[in-house]
């Protein structure tokens, strides 16, 4: 799936696409609006992008401690304070999708 796919997906279906990964799928239902059903997703995605999704969830809930303890898991540094929020997620969204680096 490309990012192109993933925010045309967002925005028509109701659903998320068969076979998405819980990592994707966490972002896909974050950009929905629904953090609860992300939070799930990105928890049983036991990979390391699950864990660099459930990371970004606790961040966006507010949680730095419990952020930190998944950027760890994921072998990432928790971003600048200066990082918004949707620009982390795109920055996840692209690695996820293969049009970034940041593996």
């Amino acid at each position: 799936m490309s990012f192109a796919e993933l925010q045309a997906s967002i925005a028509r279906d109701a659903a998320p696409p068969a076979g998405m990964s819980g990592a994707l799928g966490g972002l896909w239902h974050d950009a929905r609006g629904d953090w609860s059903a992300a939070h799930t997703c990105a928890q049983d995605d036991h990979s390391r992008d699950g864990s660099w999704v459930h990371a970004y969830l606790h961040r966006k809930e507010g949680d730095p401690g419990n952020a930190g303890y998944w950027y760890a898991k994921a072998g990432r540094r928790m971003p600048a304070e200066s990082t918004t929020l949707a620009a982390e997620w795109e920055q996840i969204a692209r690695a996820l999708t293969g049009e970034q680096g940041g593996r």
